[in-house]
């Protein structure tokens, strides 16, 4: 008697290594910028170039996505563009004002409190509710953050402050995202927009075009590193994120984002030889654990203990 072969679904696990491949590209924003900082950028200058660099790049999705884009009503533009000018620039400049002074670990790590405040904002913009497993992360979280400032001098405890406020950005990108989908509006479409409208904003500032400028008359290998900043930092792990939704639901993605810290972190360590205390290490620790909880007790595929799950608060 002949036996069926057994149907292995392998589209779960292709979005899973997309998944962390695309964590893993993001986890490179910050060796990118800390190089091109050693070449005499400054925080807004590299944000400039990886913005409009990676806006260039985006041009080419606009035959894909020109009939959604043009039935956009004004207040939809709207929209769009404040999720843009919070969630891509705010958030860029705020990240690597921090990769700079408080280095790249660290900063990554600070960014992702993004869950904590994204807590906030959508009890705020989206009416959802606060469960006490997400106020215990929250508290979790904020025990880390005061664990990194630790030992920190005035300018790296300003360089926390601005990195906390790029975790503010990044959960409002988050939030201003999901009211856009609401809207029925594709993931491209809003990717798209989001670094539309900042590489817009940013070509009406001189400072932009004498950025250029200086990057001309460097070496070859600096214009490397703006590739990778805006290709490989942003365009390619936005794709492979994209691609891995089609296969995965949300909930279950957002685990694996934790490579993109590790990555961050170990690349850190590795190439530019940025060390943290032990305190602070236990602090990075505490707010990556709080991020891969929110994402795993937010997955319906993976039960944690009975005691770590709550009712929601009335």
């Amino acid at each position: 008697m002949k036996t069926r072969p057994i149907a292995v679904d392998v589209k779960p696990w292709i979005g899973t290594i997309q998944i962390v491949m695309a964590a893993i590209c993001w986890g490179t924003l910050g060796i990118f910028s800390t190089y091109l900082s050693q070449l005499g950028f400054s925080s807004w200058q590299i944000t400039i170039l990886r913005i409009i660099t990676a806006a260039i790049i985006a041009i080419t999705m606009l035959p894909k996505i020109w009939k959604p884009l043009s039935r956009l009503t004004l207040g939809q533009w709207f929209g769009l563009g404040l999720q843009s000018l919070i969630g891509v620039l705010g958030m860029t400049v705020c990240y690597l004002f921090a990769v700079l002074h408080v280095g790249a670990g660290t900063a990554v790590a600070l960014l992702y409190t993004a869950p904590v405040f994204s807590l906030i904002f959508s009890h705020l913009l989206l009416d959802e509710r606060i469960t006490y497993k997400a106020a215990l992360l929250a508290i979790v979280a904020v025990i880390g953050v005061g664990m990194t400032t630790m030992g920190g001098t005035t300018e790296g405890n300003l360089g926390v402050a601005v990195g906390l406020l790029s975790g503010v950005c990044y959960s409002l990108y988050g939030v201003l995202g999901k009211r856009a989908m609401h809207h029925k509006h594709s993931a491209p479409l809003v990717f798209f927009t989001s670094i539309l409208f900042s590489g817009i904003v940013l070509l009406f500032i001189p400072t932009t075009y004498t950025t250029y400028y200086k990057l001309i008359q460097l070496p070859v290998i600096s214009w490397i590193y703006v590739l990778g900043l805006s290709l490989v930092g942003t365009i390619a792990p936005f794709a492979l994120y994209m691609k891995a939704l089609e296969k995965l639901p949300a909930t279950r993605a957002s685990v694996f984002t934790i490579f993109e810290p590790l990555t961050a972190i170990f690349l850190a360590v590795l190439l530019l030889h940025q060390m943290l205390s032990g305190i602070q290490y236990i602090g990075v620790f505490l707010i990556l654990l709080v991020a891969l909880l929110n994402g795993l007790t937010n997955s319906t595929n993976v039960q944690l203990p009975r005691w770590f799950r709550r009712q929601k608060l009335s």
